[in-house]
């Protein structure tokens, strides 16, 4: 009896369940705290992303990303509770240099990249304060977040070249003649052009969105992952080029009854719906099982506990390495714009058989911002005419600077200009080679051969990427930030090398007269 009595008292008592660890804990708090200041110190950036969602249609599912990353993240709940979270110093290292970078493109006025470090600056505040551990176990839904940037439009030209080739082939592949120069296509039923609206750009953006949503619920292969996304990047180019040759067909086979107008929009969007729905289910065939559920609370391991203090202290370093950036590119940016007008922008008069005459209403024009000095012409030889566009900033700043985007205003009697095509390219003008950025031009009834490149700091560049590198690096280092821009044009009918000829002998003719306008108003 007393044998048994003390094997009783001597017995262990069956272990308490452990209290499963709440969803919401101080560090979370933290977390939210650091992620709400840092969008206060950047609040135009934020404002400029959200003007581009509101004002662009393709861009206004960027309203639904971060909703669908905390959904994300919410099915892993079960998972995430398992994973130590510690907060992990050397992600301010990596939160200096994003912030180093983002300054960088603001003072250069480079509002793409200022986005997509504000965005990248948010992922690595989650792993600089809840841990790498945890980023890694959310790594999919935090690059997710990257699809809230606007980007693409940069994609549109050659989206738009694509389509415009690929439906060309497919239709002499049909025996139906036709003539293809840029983005237009001529067939003996009637004229078509590949518009913005034609690139594809928003099924390519709506498809990338979809794709890697569907393939962060149904795959937990990383490689599965990746072979999905890039298909669902490049499907949509290739559906886009069959749904423009489909249009073209409907309309050449109904004698231009049939989609050429609001309906052949109507059409894309129901092929496009097909083309993803056909996709995701072809993609239900390699589908991952569910994780397993997580273990019972009362055989988890026991998870290293953090002291508070560690999370708060890491917050407030988060805090104050993101409040540098913005405060020192607003010191850099302070010095208030020299309003004086400077000296006078000249250009000698070119030599014979040239002369110059003044450009009329009608004819194209480059357009800038502000009040820049200006001085544009016609040049005739008495067969061939050129214009000649010299455009000088004293000052650039924000919106009124040499890459600053102009809306071409709708007037009416005035042609509607649109570029086509563009490259780099470096021309030899007598001994000088010149870099020079080289589009066309086209309107309703006119082509244009278009010649430009950039003059900052005394140093000729055709590349707008080096333009604002040199424009961050003047007011960086309080130098000339002045800039100018020489513009040639010239049109032509069937061959663009005419018009390249008459370019060249005028340049070769006027080149010494404009290297010295510009450093008269470069000094």
């Amino acid at each position: 009896m007393n044998a048994g009595r003390a094997a009783l008292l001597s017995a262990p008592s069956p272990a308490a369940p452990s209290r499963p660890q709440p969803l919401l804990r101080h560090e979370h708090v933290w977390l939210a705290v650091v992620l709400v200041a840092m969008l206060a110190m950047h609040l135009p950036t934020v404002r400029s992303i959200v003007t581009l969602w509101l004002r662009s249609a393709t861009f206004n599912h960027g309203f639904l990303i971060l909703p669908v990353a905390g959904w994300l993240i919410w099915r892993q709940r079960a998972h995430v509770q398992g994973v130590a979270q510690r907060p992990w110093p050397a992600g301010l290292l990596l939160l200096t240099m994003l912030g180093a970078v983002w300054m960088l493109s603001e003072v250069a006025n480079v509002q793409v990249l200022q986005q997509y470090c504000l965005v990248l600056m948010g992922i690595a505040t989650v792993a600089t304060v809840l841990g790498r551990a945890l980023a890694a176990a959310i790594a999919f839904p935090l690059a997710y977040t990257l699809l809230a940037v606007p980007f693409g439009e940069v994609l549109m030209p050659a989206l738009i070249d694509f389509t415009a080739h690929f439906t060309v082939t497919l239709l002499r592949l049909f025996g139906i003649p036709v003539f293809h120069e840029n983005n237009f296509i001529s067939l003996p039923s009637g004229n078509w052009a590949v518009a913005d609206a034609c690139s594809g750009l928003r099924y390519l953006i709506a498809s990338v969105a979809l794709g890697m949503l569907y393939a962060g619920v149904n795959y937990r292969s990383t490689r599965k992952r990746l072979v999905f996304i890039a298909i669902s990047l490049v499907l949509p180019i290739i559906a886009n080029g069959l749904r423009a040759c489909m249009v073209v067909l409907i309309g050449h086979w109904s004698d231009m009854k049939l989609a050429a107008g609001i309906d052949h929009l109507i059409y894309g969007w129901i092929f496009f719906g097909m083309v993803m729905a056909m996709l995701f289910w072809c993609g239900v065939y390699w589908r991952d099982a569910e994780l397993p559920p997580p273990a019972p609370a009362a055989t988890a391991p026991t998870l290293p506990v953090t002291p508070p203090a560690q999370f708060a202290g890491m917050a407030i370093a988060v805090i104050v390495i993101s409040a540098i950036w913005p405060l020192l590119a607003a010191y850099i940016l302070r010095a208030p714009v020299d309003a004086t007008p400077g000296p006078s922008l000249t250009l000698a008069a070119a030599p014979a058989p040239w002369h110059a005459s003044a450009m009329r209403p009608g004819d194209w024009h480059m357009p800038h911002k502000g009040q820049p000095q200006r001085i544009s012409r016609n040049y005739s030889d008495g067969r061939r005419t050129v214009s000649l566009q010299l455009t000088w900033y004293r000052h650039q700043y924000e919106g009124y600077e040499l890459l600053a985007q102009v809306q071409r205003p709708v007037l009416s009697g005035v042609p509607q200009w649109e570029e086509v095509g563009a490259r780099q390219r470096t021309v030899l003008i007598a001994t000088r080679r010149l870099a020079i950025r080289e589009s066309i031009e086209q309107s309703a009834s006119d082509k244009l051969l278009v010649w430009r490149w950039y003059r900052q700091d005394g140093v000729e560049l055709a590349s707008p990427q080096m333009l604002k590198l040199m424009l961050a690096k003047a007011k960086l280092s309080g130098g000339n930030d002045g800039g100018a821009e020489v513009v040639l044009a010239s049109a032509y009918d069937d061959q663009p090398a005419t018009a390249e000829t008459a370019m060249r002998d005028l340049l070769a003719a006027m080149l010494p007269a404009i290297d010295q306008g510009l450093r008269h108003v470069d000094r």
